[in-house]
């Protein structure tokens, strides 16, 4: 747990690593942030903060540079104030406003004005209004290692695939695992439960760990088999930022643009049923992506799941971001026409 004064030291040396792009030190934060300190007790609380590895120094004689763990504390600052849309922006939210009827050319331009703004990448995805949930699940033998999977969803649509398992089952141990995912899967949505579903059912089922793999993974395919929409613009804006001079870095971001399978899975991951995410660094591996930063935020829009993103280097410009991509997709779901933070914005998650 922070004290108030290393909270303070935190968050000044966050903002201001943010804004220099250079490791910070005592004195700054002293004479810019703390006038009432020392540069010797902020030095002595930066070791400490440092030993907690919110703080990291690249050498001995240089300063500190935040790690994820401080931009998580500096992100969650931000969240819990009032934010409003940058007032230079307001011709560009007044032109998307007059786009809005037609939902996926609003997106389309939508990214080009986050990019425009933020200097990052903007990114948006069209699909439907919310993931599927569960209301009957079996798994029928038809052969060996045969099995038809039947998935019946919330509102009556059927979806069934026969395929093949890594090993026969009978059909009381498909039985079994039919009740095991009905357990933990039925009534809610999908997204909500597969992430703990595997883990729960290969306990059960040990002998047919494999097995259960992959039939949990051939569900995960049907039901991730959305018709989503992606759209990305401003792409380039990443070239011209010295957090991404690494071609690693910059390799990593293109590839994961280019396939849609990896847009779906940054969607589906990072953003929520409604309102923002900010997903910081190594906070979600899966991704790896661990030198940028997430922004994505939701709501419904013409009957649809309408997400709207940005992303970035973890030096982030988080609070201008933040405010700009809720006033976008403010903006995109009728909510405030004056730009402001809408409904959509008040839920925030981490």
């Amino acid at each position: 747990m922070l004290s108030e004064r290393q909270l303070e030291v935190v968050l000044a040396v966050v903002y201001e690593y943010i804004k220099t792009g250079e490791p910070v030190g005592s004195r700054t934060i002293a004479r810019k942030f703390l006038k009432g300190r020392s540069a010797a007790t902020i030095r002595n609380e930066m070791a400490d903060l440092e030993e907690s590895e919110y703080l990291y120094q690249p050498h001995t004689s240089a300063g500190r540079i935040p790690t994820p763990k401080a931009y998580r504390v500096y992100v969650d600052a931000i969240l819990r104030r009032q934010r409003s849309f940058p007032s230079e922006s307001e011709g560009w939210i007044k032109e998307l406003r007059e786009r809005r009827k037609d939902v996926e050319e609003a997106l389309i331009y939508a990214t080009r004005l986050l990019g425009r703004i933020t200097s990052y990448i903007g990114l948006a995805a069209l699909g439907p209004e919310r993931e599927p949930v569960l209301e009957r699940v079996e798994f029928l033998r038809m052969g060996h290692s045969t099995v038809l999977i039947l998935l019946v969803l919330k509102g009556g649509l059927i979806h069934h695939k026969i395929s093949t398992l890594p090993c026969d089952m009978t059909q009381e141990a498909l039985d079994e695992l039919s009740r095991r995912v009905s357990t933990v899967a039925v009534g809610r949505s999908w997204g909500e439960v597969r992430g703990t579903l595997q883990a729960y059912v290969e306990d059960a089922l040990e002998r047919y760990a494999e097995s259960c793999r992959s039939a949990l993974n051939e569900m995960d395919g049907l039901l991730l088999e959305q018709p989503f929409q992606f759209f990305t613009g401003g792409t380039h804006n990443v070239l011209g930022l010295p957090d991404f001079n690494d071609l690693g870095r910059l390799q990593t971001i293109m590839a994961l643009l280019e396939e849609d399978e990896s847009i779906g899975m940054l969607v589906r991951s990072c953003s929520t049923e409604k309102g923002l995410r900010v997903t910081i660094g190594d906070e979600n591996p899966e991704l790896n992506m661990p030198d940028c930063s997430i922004l994505m935020a939701s709501t419904i829009a013409g009957g649809r799941k309408a997400v709207v993103g940005l992303i970035g280097p973890m030096r982030m410009d988080y609070e201008r971001s933040i405010s700009v991509l809720e006033g976008v997709l403010g903006t995109i779901a009728g909510k405030g026409e004056n730009g402001e933070n809408g409904e959509s914005a008040k839920e925030v998650h981490r």
